[in-house]
Order: structure tokens, then C-alpha cells, then sequence
């Protein structure tokens, strides 16, 4: 069964007054028990009620209220999701929330969670079993990975500059535990690279000579909110390589253009923004 602890909000909670640092460690270490014994779902702050909205519908119709609300005991500052066997197990678990949390003066709602099991079977249930079903598949990451034959080094560090890239890893094969399973002239070539673009990823690696396949049948796409970006994004990629369709207007965007870069691999780069607006 899941819970939710809610921590009510109150008048330092609603003032923004941020916890100390002892007050976070101890929240830390109630968090990390939970996780330790393998019930704990998720948990944060919330931020006070004059960065929010309510949002009422009346016959249909949405009627927006922003922040800030005066009652205070009706407000919420956080709430943290875990797992119970009942709910006298979740209270004894609520009854060790960190004292140190508005001086030893909050108020605490527990509240159980529906599951799937709850619901009468039918159409409407199906709906949400599928969607779940759909979640579950879903990876926790996709990026592209790239082989480069020897030039990995050289490509990570173009594609981090030309696309305000942070390289995260760089890590040749003389530094990994296949050292002694390549020779002396591989030792300085990448066996994984990653570079961070903002949430993006994108990794490579270099290939031996008898495993290394040119690259082909596949694009990297990127896209950007506006023309000009994706346009010096486009001229960055395209410095040494061969433009395969310049950077235009099309039916569907306001810039796009296709480019092999000096390492062989293909870009898509697209404006975000289509042609009519």
C-alpha cells in the first residue's frame, strides 16, 4: 500500500523561510531510512502558495485565483510518498518524522493512496492499466551513441563546443579493465564518452579497426525554439563537413538543414517554429 505523509504549511512555510542546514540534514536521514528499507516513492517541498494558482471550473468553465491564500492551515508545504503493510505500520513511520521540522511544531496529514485494485473492472479502468502499462515501457534515458574510428576525442570535444555541450566522461581504453585486451596503439582511444546538453545526452566511443562500420541509414536531430540558433548550430556542424541541404524554410519549419559533419556522421538540425507563425 502507498501513503502520503502532507506537511502542512504554516506562517514560516508560507514566508519562504528556508530550512537550516540541520533541518535538511534530518530530513536527509528520514528520507534515506526509508529508502534504506525500500519504501520510499518520492518526496519534496512546495514552494509557497504565492507562486501557485487555483484553478475552479464552474459549469465547465476554468476560474484562475493566483497565490498567495490566507488559510494557512489549509495549505500544503510538502509531502513525501511511501510504502506500508497498513496503516498502523505507515503512522508508526509518520510518528518519526524529524522533530527538528518547524521546531518540533507541524502538522502532519497521512492519507492512503488508491490502487489499479480499488476500481470496479471495466472500460474506464483499462484506460489507466494501458497508460501504466506504457510507462512501464519507457526507458529512463535515449540518446544517440556514436562509433568513431580513432576519433572520438576529437568529435566529443566539436559536438560539446558546437552545441554548448559539458563533457561528463571521457574514458580511454588503457584507463578501463580491457586494457590488457587491446594493444599499446589503442590504449589512448575512447571506450565511452558522454557529453550533457542541458537534459540531453549523447555518448560515442571509439571502435576497433576490424569492428568499425562507417556510419550510415541514421541522422542525429536536434531542434531549437528559434531560426537563428538552429542556424549557427547548423553552421558549427557543417565547418569541415559537407551541407547534404542547406539551412532553409520548409512547409513544416522556419529553418531546417541536413549536413555530414568532418566525422562522417549526418545532422538533422530543425527550427521548432513552423513557417506561419
Amino acid at each position: 500500500m502507498k501513503f502520503m505523509i502532507m506537511r502542512k504549511a504554516d506562517t514560516d512555510t508560507e514566508a519562504e523561510v528556508m530550512p537550516t542546514q540541520d533541518q535538511l540534514a534530518a530530513m536527509g536521514h528520514y528520507n534515506a531510512q526509508m529508502v534504506n528499507d525500500g519504501v520510499f516513492v518520492d518526496g519534496m517541498g512546495l514552494k509557497p502558495s504565492r507562486y501557485g494558482a487555483r484553478i475552479n471550473f464552474r459549469d465547465g468553465v476554468p476560474v484562475i485565483t493566483d497565490g498567495p491564500f490566507t488559510e494557512t492551515n489549509e495549505l500544503l508545504a510538502g509531502f513525501t510518498l511511501f510504502e506500508a503493510d497498513s496503516k498502523a505500520a505507515a503512522i508508526e513511520r509518520v510518528k518519526q518524522w524529524p522533530t527538528s521540522d518547524g521546531d518540533g511544531n507541524v502538522s502532519l496529514e497521512l492519507r492512503q493512496l488508491f490502487s489499479m485494485e480499488d476500481f470496479a473492472e471495466g472500460d474506464g479502468l483499462e484506460v489507466h492499466r494501458k497508460l501504466d502499462a506504457r510507462l512501464e515501457r519507457q526507458p529512463a534515458s535515449l540518446c544517440a551513441h556514436l562509433n568513431f574510428n580513432g576519433q572520438c576525442t576529437e568529435a566529443m570535444n566539436f559536438y560539446a563546443d558546437a552545441l554548448g555541450g559539458d563533457i561528463q566522461m571521457m574514458m580511454t581504453f588503457g584507463e578501463s579493465p580491457m586494457a590488457g585486451d587491446i594493444g599499446e596503439e589503442w590504449q589512448d582511444k575512447i571506450i565511452h564518452a558522454c557529453i550533457a546538453v542541458g537534459k540531453l545526452k549523447l555518448m560515442a566511443c571509439d571502435v576497433p579497426p576490424d569492428r568499425y562500420q562507417k556510419p550510415q541509414g541514421f541522422s542525429v536531430q536536434i531542434s531549437f525554439a528559434d531560426t537563428e540558433r538552429a542556424r549557427a548550430a547548423f553552421t558549427r556542424l557543417a565547418d569541415g563537413g559537407v551541407i547534404d541541404m542547406p539551412f532553409t524554410s520548409t512547409f513544416w519549419s522556419m529553418g531546417f538543414g541536413m549536413v555530414t559533419d568532418r566525422f562522417g556522421i549526418s545532422w538533422m538540425v530543425n527550427t521548432d517554429t513552423p513557417e506561419d507563425q
